[in-house]
């Protein structure tokens, strides 16, 4: 059973960065594609960002790119959110999450069995 821990989330002001942290338990989690989500009060959970078990490819929510940076650490079993130009409506629990498949369904919170506990991103206007 693979453990996801986030760190780094914290309250910032609008367009300040942020740069979010997970580990994975198992070293084995370098065969797993890795994701961020984030959830609101009230809201479903949304995607943000996936990277595939190489590190070589990535994909964004429309609502991110150009903003947000995804990338892998260098035991590749961890996963890293760079995100800049932060809005207050971005205010949320993130989520890292963790899947065998990197596929055209990354983008969905169901096409994940393991997930972390979450960590919070406060950004005031």
């Amino acid at each position: 059973q693979v453990q996801l821990t986030e760190s780094g989330g914290g309250l910032v002001q609008a367009g300040d960065s942020l740069r979010l942290s997970c580990a994975a338990s198992e070293p084995t989690a370098v065969k797993l594609a890795m994701s961020w989500f984030r959830q609101s009060p009230g809201k479903e959970r949304e995607f943000v960002a996936v990277v595939s078990q190489s590190g070589l490819n990535t994909k964004y929510a429309d609502s991110v790119k150009g903003r947000f940076t995804i990338s892998r650490g260098s035991a590749r079993n961890s996963v890293h959110l760079q995100m800049d130009s932060l809005k207050p409506e971005e205010t949320a629990v993130y989520y890292c999450a963790a899947s065998t498949l990197y596929s055209s369904s990354s983008n969905l919170p169901a096409s994940y069995p393991y997930w972390g506990q979450g960590t919070q991103v406060t950004v005031s206007s």
